[in-house]
Parts: C-alpha cells; structure tokens; sequence
C-alpha cells in the first residue's frame, strides 16, 4: 500500500496552524493514483472540513489528534438545495441532509476512516448551557462530525471520536458499511449528539463499539432528507457497550422509509434513559428484528430528554396530522436481563395494533435509584401523545397484536410509590404468557392485569 504523509504535504500538527489544505491535498493526490492510505502521525493537527475519497484510507496513528475548526464558516455544506444559506443557521429541521459536516464523503466507494488516534470535534465552539443538565447550540443543526453519502464498501475502525456538537458517525444511503472497535465519548449534557446514525443504509455491521453520548447512542434511521435511497435494512449490532440519555439502540424517530432484517446481539447498556427503542412516527414500516444476548440498566435523567426509564419501549404513533404511521411487527427478545426505574412498554393504537412480539427469558426488576418522579411514560412525539401519566408495570402493553410472554420474570427491588403491577395488558389480542414468573408491588395490586 502507497503512504502519504500529510507532514509531506505541509501540516504542521502543532494544535495551531490550519492543516486541512495539506490533508485535503494528500487525501486527492491518493485519490488520484488510485488510492492508498493518507496517514497522520502523532501529533496535534487542527483542521476546517476535509472530504474523503474513493479508496482512500485516512489513517491516524496513535498519539494522532485532529481537532475540527471552530468557524463554522470552514464547514462543508453536503447540501445547499435543501439547507438554504438563508436560513442555514436558524430552526433547521434535523429530517434533512447535514447542513454542515466535518468529515465529509460522497461516491467515496471503499473509503475508510482507521487508526487509533482521536477525532476531536470541538463541541463546545458551538453550544451554550441551558440549565445544570444540558446544553445546546445557537443555532441548529450544528456541524456533523462524521457524514458520508451515497458511498459503498466503506470501514470506520479503531478510532475514538470525542466531543461532537451534533450526531457523531452519519453514513447516508450507503451499502456494505463496517464499523468496528471505534470509541465515541460524547458528553452526557450535549443535546443531538447521537452516537452512531446508519440512515437508508444497508448490510451494516457495528461490532464492538463504545459509545457514551447525550441522545441516542446508535440510531437506525430512514430520514426524509435521505428519502431518494433505499431502505435500511440488513443490519448487525454486536458486542457493544452503550451509555445513553435517550435510547442506547433506536430505530427511528425518523422513518420515511422500511426497517427490516436487523439483530442486536450481546450488548450491554447502563446507566441509561433509554435500553432499546423502536419509534415510529411517519410512514416507513418495521419488521424482522431480534435483540438477544442484552443487559440493560436504565435511571431517569432530566425531563428535557426523550424516555422514561424504559429498558425495552416500542411505540408507533402519528407524527401530526399529515402523517400516516407506518407498522411495527416480528420483534423478538431473547434471553434480556432489565434492571430499572421503569419497564417494558409496547403501545400501539386502537387502528395501528404492534403485531407479532415475543418476550422469552425476558427478566424486568423496576427499582428506584434517581431523584427525578416516576408514574410516568414517555410517548413523544407525536399528535395528542406526550408524557403519559400512569403507574408504572414491569410490563405495560397496549393496543397490541399476538404478544408472547415465555419463560420470563416481573419483580420489584426499591419501590417507588407508583409501581404496580408485573404485568399490564390493555386491548391487546392473543395475548399467550407461558411460565411468567409475576409478583406485584404491594398487596393492593393484582400481579397481572388483563384489561
């Protein structure tokens, strides 16, 4: 493989200087010959907007540290149609292409990202604090640290993300993506800064990954910003560690398009508002998904994010009254410990039944741990739904379809003075429960109740 050394091309790498004219210009002259790797050595590199290219491999050594620009103005624009310079910094709507991206690749077949250095993304250039529990930006969206469009056969490996503003790892369109082995520390109060987005893409393997972030740490989408790609579908999460604000593992909220053929395997996630989500609000479909092998721990955080606590929600709802909302059916869990301050929640409509879900060895203790209110379920967003008001069950299922419930468990540890029931089920037909293991809170409550 042909090397190119970015010190070769002028970088500096003493935190200071610009280097992205010289990085930029390795990354084209690989291009040009072919492909190669454009390689950063250790060292402190500071850096606007870089584009990656076909068969290239930008590789940063251990010690390596590229910082992204404060300027917004050095940013790459993915799309000036849709994001209008106008308006670029105001009330943009996060269901659209990046406005403006850090590391960005279009057509860029066989490019890959390596190296076990950092990609520091600057967050806070572009945020402020609203309260002790979060911040945000002044304008919205902010830079995207990673966005790479309608690019096949492409490799994130090893490298540690930090920091990023607005989501972290963003790969649009694209089939055949790996992601392997990468760290991504977010900080826990910086608002949209999700971990890992695969939007209409398909054949995507995430393995062994870390991510610690402020909203949803890997989050299948199917945007309508993207909506000119396909599906997303064919997806392989496995071995990953996962701490959340909102949801570990999402699918959804944006979802023009299909879900389909996804398993989560072996993943452990703690500490989180969110376990594992489905979350449909517009018209794209989900079917086939399988989460086994998982341990969940969740504790509420701060009512500015999305959740409740729920180790396991699925939930489809309108998104306003425009919107058609799509069906989820075919979910299975499998052999899932949740430990929390909330439970399981499957909630459909009365003319929008979840069809087809199956809990076996599926253990949920709700326990009280933090000092935010329970009683509550988090349904947003969503027409006539927000936070709903209710006690809180090991598992709470409504409007639902052919629900199975095998081999698995209800308990309570620490109680809080809402929790209730090991089971409820409200409307939901064919219901089967087989070897169901459930206690209520206190002796006022039934352990199931079947409405």
């Amino acid at each position: 493989m042909i090397l190119y050394n970015v010190k070769k091309y002028g970088a500096l790498a003493d935190g200071v200087t610009d280097d992205g004219c010289a990085i930029q210009k390795a990354i084209d002259e690989c291009a040009k010959n072919g492909g190669g790797r454009v390689v950063l050595e250790s060292g402190n590199y500071y850096s606007h907007s870089i584009q990656l290219r076909e068969n290239v491999e930008l590789h940063l050594q251990k010690g390596a540290t590229i910082k992204a620009s404060s300027d917004i103005n050095s940013y790459i624009r993915p799309c000036e149609t849709i994001n209008d310079p106008k308006t670029a910094l105001v009330g943009n709507p996060v269901t659209g292409k990046p406005s403006f991206a850090f590391i960005y690749g279009y057509g860029a077949n066989g490019a890959t990202i390596s190296g076990e250095g950092v990609i520091d993304a600057n967050c806070y250039a572009f945020v402020e604090r609203k309260d002790q529990y979060y911040v945000t930006g002044n304008f919205y969206p902010r830079p995207t640290t990673i966005y790479i469009e309608n690019s096949n056969h492409i490799t994130v490996k090893d490298v540690k993300i930090k920091d990023a503003p607005f989501w972290t790892l963003h790969p649009a369109g694209c089939d055949d993506v790996l992601i392997s082995h990468i760290r991504i520390l977010n900080p826990l109060d910086v608002a949209n800064s999700d971990g890992i987005d695969p939007d209409h893409c398909s054949n995507v393997r995430i393995i062994g990954c870390h991510v610690t972030c402020a909203d949803d740490c890997i989050c299948l989408k199917a945007s309508k910003g993207n909506s000119e790609y396909g599906p997303t579908e064919n997806i392989l999460i496995s071995g990953c560690t996962l701490t959340s604000t909102s949801a570990a593992i999402k699918i959804g909220t944006e979802g023009v398009g299909n879900f389909r053929n996804v398993i989560v395997d072996s993943c452990v996630i703690s500490k989180s508002n969110r376990g594992l989500s489905i979350q449909i609000r517009d018209g794209g479909n989900v079917e086939n998904v399988s989460f086994s092998n998982i341990i969940i721990e969740t504790r509420r955080f701060c009512p500015d994010w999305w959740g409740s606590a729920e180790p396991i929600a699925i939930t489809a709802f309108r998104r306003d009254t425009n919107t058609k909302c799509g069906h989820i059916k075919n979910v299975r869990f499998f052999n899932v410990t949740c430990k929390g301050e909330n439970g399981v929640l499957v909630h459909g409509t009365e003319d929008n039944m979840i069809e087809n879900v199956t809990f076996e060895r599926v253990s949920v203790e709700l326990t009280k741990t933090s000092k935010w209110n329970c009683g509550i379920y988090d349904l947003r967003p969503g027409i006539d739904v927000g936070i709903m008001d209710s006690e809180n069950s090991c598992f709470y299922i409504k409007n639902a379809e052919n629900v199975t419930i095998e081999k698995s468990s209800a308990k309570f540890g620490t109680l809080c003075d809402s929790y209730a029931h090991g089971l409820y089920a409200e409307n939901v037909k064919g219901l089967e429960i087989i070897r169901f293991e459930s206690v209520s809170a206190s002796e006022k409550y039934e352990n199931n109740k079947i409405i």
